[in-house]
């Protein structure tokens, strides 16, 4: 049988659900940004991608994806790597920079800028530098690993995108998940993937201690990263978060329509 191509995220939060993974003879793995993961699956140059959950609506394609079950990249309170930083309070920001390396995430501002900051904001496409965002636009958005080391100094209040979601909704946050296209996997490999996942949850050490072996400084704060702020199930209440995000999203011109969520 041909081997499924997956194309997972490179961030250090993915990495527990494709433990064990790269030396399976059942999938073919490789890793890039989440939006580059987003990209080849409506492509179909991979058949099931770890996604950001705003690309499971996605506009370019009709193509009608199914979710791996209980499988996510999530937070219920603080996730520590998606954050805005801003040099003043958020009611006076008239422009903030993006870091679009997830969809996901720019929703995720769009969202809270119409809801809880009440504020329309010029939004510009920028690479992840925390100084040059900063220069150009009154606050920038960083997610992943750039967020999760960075804590923008004295000056630059970080706000916690996740911790606010989770304020506000009472809910968890659903950042990424497995998605592809029907048929393209068997009962056996959504079981497979599971157990990668709860494989990699027994080893949060041994992966922060790979991930950061060249700056072991960082491989404590990386193992209590995944082991406190990301949630890796897709349950009853994370579902909820996602429809209400999904909801809001359109609320926010972020998408034009919220698919039903449909799984494998």
């Amino acid at each position: 049988m041909p081997r499924v191509r997956l194309g997972a995220v490179g961030y250090l939060n993915a990495r527990p659900l494709v433990y064990g993974l790269d030396a399976s003879h059942e999938f073919d793995l490789r890793f890039d940004v989440p939006s580059k993961c987003a990209e080849l699956l409506h492509e179909g140059a991979i058949d099931v991608g770890l996604i950001p959950s705003i690309e499971y609506n996605h506009p370019i394609t009709r193509t009608e994806y199914a979710i791996v079950p209980d499988l996510a990249i999530a937070s219920n309170g603080p996730v520590a790597s998606v954050a805005i930083y801003s040099g003043k309070p958020m009611g006076e920001v008239r422009s903030i920079a993006l870091d679009t390396s997830s969809r996901t995430s720019v929703a995720l501002v769009r969202v809270l800028c119409q809801r809880e900051f009440k504020i329309a904001p010029r939004l510009e496409h920028r690479g992840a530098d925390l100084s040059e965002m900063l220069t150009a636009c009154d606050a920038a958005l960083i997610i992943g690993d750039n967020a999760l080391v960075e804590d923008g100094g004295q000056t630059v209040e970080k706000i916690d995108l996740g911790d606010l979601w989770t304020r506000t909704t009472g809910l968890p946050f659903v950042y990424a998940f497995w998605a592809g296209r029907h048929r393209s996997l068997s009962a056996h490999d959504v079981d497979a993937l599971q157990r990668a996942r709860d494989r990699g949850l027994r080893h949060t050490d041994d992966i922060a201690r790979e991930y950061f072996v060249s700056a072991p400084e960082r491989q404590a704060m990386g193992a209590r990263y995944l082991r406190d702020n990301i949630k890796y199930s897709l349950g009853a209440q994370e579902r909820a978060g996602l429809e209400l995000f999904f909801r809001y999203a359109v609320e926010a011109g972020a998408i034009t329509r919220a698919e039903p969520l449909r799984f494998f």
